[in-house]
């Protein structure tokens, strides 16, 4: 055995010494144009035989400089999971937004996948650049996965694997992602501020509201929760209908009915960043448009307020008609100060009506896609017409006060109570009174350790009772005005009636004397003419 192990390597060391010597003399004396010749016709002729093809995925793109390559990171998400199981050697990265740390295989390493029954191979690998040159690279090694596969799957591969790996890879961006709450910076008079200016401030979205937690109706909340669900999973459904992959939302109630709560809620359901829009800070429409393209798709932008925010409705049109008319009788220098205060509010912000109805409803809105656009009020009845009609806020959702179902959702979770003896007590009062989910939520919070759920819900009755015994006074004190200002009415309707009563008398009496001085005037003319006969 020994005896043919030597006869072996004593033949294998001339071939390995024949094959070093022709690839030196390869090296140094073939010319580069006669190489690449070479390669070609070799390549083809290793590809009669051999059953797989390649395809190479560089971690940066020639045209994005530093920037890494949008599909190379994707394929570095979908890969991590295998790269767990199979890899020997990891390598960890720390993406920028992510929660955790992203695992994927060492260069040189090679793991398996399989596509609806085919398996393919990704190999991690790099290619060591010339050190004499200065790269603009961010590294100088270039990195890249390699997809090999057998030449029979090619159509499936590049049609639908492919396909699959990057839209895979995204979602699972997506998911792992820090969540982001924004807001738009206030505008600068004159030039470019976007250069090396960030519109948009930053900062990660902690809100813990959920659906869950929400104080509602749980029919009218499972209906919310549906409408969204569905709106997510129809971006093939909207191309067909030929409309932007957009929803509009109009949440409108009293204050403290939970209209943010609702809005948090939204985005942690759908996983979504919050872009919270302060029109007051835009100062005109075309910074209103920078900054919708500026967004990201699977957010949802808010308005909130929209109705003290700038004047954009036709009824505020209206009052304001009406206060200029009140300036003009003030005094001199009120005016003037009202008008510099009008010129100082329109270099502040010039946006108008029409430019936010095209930021929801115009081409621009089409830009990305997957958006909810939420405006909330507490005055629905100031906003124009245009501004909320269905396809532009498609849903309107009503938070009104507190009723029974969501007062049990509030006892639960704060006090841990599904039900109690002051339950029948607290249904009766909240159908005579009007409650916000906010006041039951402040009244049901324990102020101390030695408050249980008997002390917040007693504190809770008395509040209701107090409420309603102030809701009858209030209504007492209207009616009273109500009363008072019909009598006035009344009165002065009296008055008026006895000046116009006057005035007809005066007229009769005017036209009597007339008419009697016109009489006497003819008899004696009469009696003129008598004498003269």
């Amino acid at each position: 055995m020994m005896m043919m192990m030597q006869d072996v390597w004593t033949q294998l060391g001339p071939t390995i010494a024949a094959i070093m010597f022709t690839w030196t003399m390869y090296q140094n004396y073939f010319p580069h144009q006669l190489r690449g010749h070479i390669r070609r016709y070799t390549d083809k002729i290793i590809s009669y035989f051999y059953p797989y093809m390649h395809i190479i995925f560089h971690e940066y793109d020639t045209d994005g400089w530093f920037e890494r390559s949008k599909a190379y990171v994707a394929i570095e998400r979908y890969l991590s999971k295998n790269s767990c199981t199979q890899a020997k050697r990891l390598k960890a990265n720390v993406v920028k937004d992510g929660q955790s740390v992203v695992l994927t295989m060492d260069d040189h390493e090679e793991i398996t996948d399989e596509y609806k029954g085919e398996k393919v191979w990704w190999i991690s690998s790099q290619k060591l650049a010339n050190k004499q040159t200065i790269s603009l690279w961010k590294e100088d090694d270039k990195r890249y996965f390699k997809l090999k596969f057998h030449r029979k799957n090619r159509e499936l591969i590049t049609n639908s694997y492919l396909k699959y790996v990057l839209d895979e890879g995204k979602a699972i961006a997506v998911r792992e992602r820090q969540r982001k709450l924004y807001t738009n910076n206030k505008g600068e008079s004159g030039g470019y501020r976007y250069r090396g200016w960030r519109i948009w401030s930053q900062v990660v979205f902690e809100h813990p509201s959920t659906f869950d937690t929400l104080a509602m109706d749980p029919n009218k909340k499972q209906e919310i929760m549906d409408d969204l669900q569905t709106f997510r999973k129809s971006k093939d459904y909207y191309a067909k209908i030929g409309k932007a992959w957009k929803r509009g939302y109009l949440l409108y109630g009293p204050p403290g009915t939970g209209k943010s709560s609702m809005i948090a809620a939204m985005a942690n359901f759908l996983e979504y960043d919050i872009y919270d829009l302060e029109l007051t800070a835009v100062k005109d429409n075309t910074e209103l448009r920078r900054l919708l393209i500026d967004t990201t798709s699977k957010s949802i932008i808010v308005i909130e307020d929209i109705d003290c925010s700038l004047d954009l409705t036709g009824q505020r049109e209206e009052k304001k008609k009406k206060k200029d008319e009140k300036d003009k009788e003030k005094d001199e220098k009120d005016a003037i100060a009202e008008k510099m205060k009008k010129g100082e509010a329109k270099e502040k912000s010039e946006v108008t009506l029409s430019g936010l109805l095209n930021f929801i409803d115009g081409l621009w809105s089409a830009i990305g896609g997957e958006r909810l656009i939420v405006f909330t009020t507490n005055y629905v009845e100031k906003l124009d017409p245009a501004l909320i009609r269905r396809g532009r806020m498609d849903k309107h959702i009503v938070l009104s006060y507190c009723c029974f179902e969501s007062f049990k959702v509030l006892a639960y979770n704060y006090l841990d109570v599904e039900s109690h003896d002051y339950f029948p007590e607290i249904r009766r009062l909240l159908g005579e009174t009007n409650m916000t989910p906010a006041d039951i939520a402040e009244n049901l919070m324990p102020k101390s350790s030695k408050e249980n759920a008997d002390t917040c819900l007693k504190r809770l009755i008395e509040a209701l009772e107090n409420a309603k015994e102030e809701a009858k006074l209030k209504a007492k004190e209207e009616e009273e005005e109500r009363a008072k200002a019909e009598k006035e009415k009344e009165v002065k309707e009296k008055e008026e009636k006895k000046k116009k009563l006057a005035a007809v008398d005066g007229v009769n009496k005017n036209e009597k004397s007339e008419s009697n001085g016109t009489k006497e005037n003819g008899s004696a003319k009469e009696n003129g003419d008598v004498s003269k006969d």
